[in-house]
């Protein structure tokens, strides 16, 4: 007998997204739109700094049969005075010099209304996601840019470490419908997923396991979400 496949229709899947937002105490009652088509999730509104709507984001793509998430949610400061963009940088340059994982002496941070600008070099891909998870905590931050470079201190074998993530994502999440591919450059190593995951906390965790190896300057994510 072959196995029942049970996709879920779009009503369901809006209403758990719903449940989901109201569920986390990072956001507010009422404050973002779900709309959903195909198990497409549109989230749309109105929040008081980018931390919100990111974790907006990562409550929708924590709902089953959600295919992918377009994220519409505008950042609205609120009306009373707040952090000027001097304070703002001055925020964001102790975070990262907070973070001994971060470099913090090789970037550079700046500010125009709100909207945060990293630039600089690390030689580590997990390097750069850290100090952007940094800085986007801060109160008062509308968006960020960022354009830190990695460059890795020593050139790496691309066969080698296409081995090593395949055997890394075997050994930590049985992954064995994900493919690792390798694109070689004189600046570094560029990884390229694809295949299919069983949910967004899965296709996350290949993507932090991409990250963390030595010598990877890019990961291309081409990687679809099973409902």
């Amino acid at each position: 007998m072959s196995a029942v496949v049970v996709v879920r229709d779009d009503e369901r899947i809006q209403r758990d997204v719903l449940a989901e937002l109201a569920w986390d105490p990072q956001l507010q009652p009422n404050e973002i739109g779900v709309a959903v088509d195909q198990g497409v999730v549109t989230l749309s509104g109105y929040v008081d700094g980018v931390a919100r709507g990111w974790a907006a984001v990562r409550s929708a793509r924590r709902v089953r049969g959600v295919r992918a998430v377009a994220d519409t949610i505008e950042v609205r400061l609120p009306g009373t005075p707040g952090r000027t963009d001097a304070d703002l940088a001055l925020a964001a340059s102790r975070a990262l010099e907070w973070d001994s994982f971060v470099p913090a002496e090789r970037l550079d941070v700046t500010v125009a209304n709100g909207w945060l600008m990293l630039r600089g070099e690390v030689e580590f891909g997990w390097q750069r996601r850290a100090a952007e998870g940094e800085v986007r905590r801060l109160d008062g931050v509308r968006g960020i840019t960022n354009l830190i470079e990695v460059r890795p201190s020593t050139p790496t074998d691309g066969e080698r470490l296409r081995q090593d993530v395949q055997r890394a994502l075997a050994r930590t999440l049985g992954a064995e419908r994900v493919t690792v591919d390798v694109d070689v450059d004189v600046d570094g190593e560029t990884l390229v997923l694809s295949g299919v995951v069983r949910s967004w906390w899965e296709r996350d965790q290949v993507e932090r396991v991409a990250w963390s190896a030595p010598g990877v300057r890019v990961v291309h994510d081409q990687l679809l979400v099973g409902g």
